[in-house]
């Protein structure tokens, strides 16, 4: 099975890259963030003809989850269970198997009132991730947290920043706890990156960008992964994402 997850900052603007990729890739479910697209107007027709059934939920220009799926029947709901973040929170259900496609809150400022947000959405992460645990889950989005040092371009300067201070390095590790970081189970100690800022002048080409993108699986799933790989090649396309796909491949 293959899954990837990718933050495509307009999935509307991204159909050129997601049409070459998935042809070149095959994904068996593409889990997307940040579609900026209210559901009136999400590309179903583009991915139906592609080989996938397409399930999302968004708002102009802002937010949006959604995932493409091939040849699966899957049950598929969005929020917490309160339905709080519906544009922000996904879970796929296919057979035992639990997928979390999360757009977590970037934060802004460790002094703006979003940053708070972003704490209480990660601690609410935290309860969904307990009640599955035991299963084959995974958790998986732009998490906007770089856990280590590694995962990020000159972490010196980087200690106040709302994606790797400390505080939300530790929150971000209890949230997770229990889960294994896949990309880790197969490269612990290259610097591989998801996010290179478009202020950036040939980011990925200098080697300046930060990890915040993950695909997180419980013990069950874990042993299940059989790799875990970025593609820095789709942010040197016209018209990029400032992310890059993240994939990993799963027997199960």
């Amino acid at each position: 099975m293959k899954i990837v997850t990718y933050n495509v900052n307009s999935v509307r603007s991204r159909l050129h890259i997601l049409e070459h990729w998935i042809t070149e890739f095959q994904p068996d479910m593409m889990f997307m963030q940040e579609t900026r697209t209210m559901d009136s107007t999400f590309p179903e027709e583009f991915f139906s003809k592609l080989g996938y059934r397409s399930y999302y939920h968004g708002e102009k220009m802002h937010n949006g989850v959604a995932v493409a799926v091939k040849d699966r029947d899957v049950e598929v709901t969005y929020g917490f269970d309160d339905g709080e973040y519906a544009t922000r929170v996904q879970t796929l259900r296919y057979g035992d198997i639990v997928i979390l496609n999360t757009y977590v809150p970037q934060g802004k400022e460790m002094t703006h009132p979003d940053y708070e947000t972003k704490k209480k959405f990660l601690k609410r992460v935290r309860e969904i991730i307990e009640r599955n645990l035991e299963k084959r889950f995974i958790w998986l989005g732009d998490l906007n947290v770089a856990p280590e040092a590694i995962d990020v371009t000159n972490p010196e300067k980087k200690k106040q920043h709302v994606c790797f201070c400390e505080e939300i390095r530790e929150i971000f590790a209890e949230t997770r706890r229990g889960l294994t970081d896949i990309l880790r189970k197969f490269h612990p100690k290259e610097r591989i990156y998801t996010f290179y800022d478009y202020r950036v002048k040939e980011a990925v080409k200098r080697g300046i960008g930060w990890r915040i993108d993950h695909m997180l699986a419980s013990p069950e799933a874990a042993e299940r992964a059989v790799s875990c790989n970025s593609d820095e090649r789709v942010r040197e396309c016209e018209r990029p994402s400032d992310h890059v796909p993240l994939t990993g491949e799963y027997d199960m």
